[in-house]
């Protein structure tokens, strides 16, 4: 599973490795693309990018200050309860990504 990069992508393979070795991993690989709304790697990039912005635009002096600064943004942000509203149900997922979410034998 791959969040829509556009180096997520079985070309990418021939860019890194020689064309055997490629050959082999194209054959083994099957990509499968989140949708671009609904993927938890794109909501995780979110949140990172809201650290960055808000906790980690200036300069900090040593690793034990990043941490400090780190953990006292988390504790803010996690009382607040911010975060991201998920929206991609399954009932969702089960029609745009069909193959890999098949109905159980019960509601067949």
């Amino acid at each position: 599973m791959c969040d829509n990069l556009n180096t997520h992508d079985i070309a990418s393979l021939s860019h890194t490795f020689d064309a055997e070795t490629a050959g082999r991993l194209r054959r083994r690989l099957r990509i499968v693309h989140m949708p671009k709304s609904g993927s938890w790697l794109n909501m995780a990039e979110i949140e990172l990018s809201i650290l960055s912005r808000q906790c980690l635009s200036q300069r900090i002096a040593s690793a034990n200050e990043m941490d400090s600064a780190i953990h006292t943004w988390a504790t803010h942000h996690n009382t607040k309860r911010a975060g991201t509203n998920w929206q991609f149900t399954t009932p969702d997922a089960r029609i745009k990504l069909k193959a890999l979410y098949p109905l159980p034998d019960i509601e067949r």
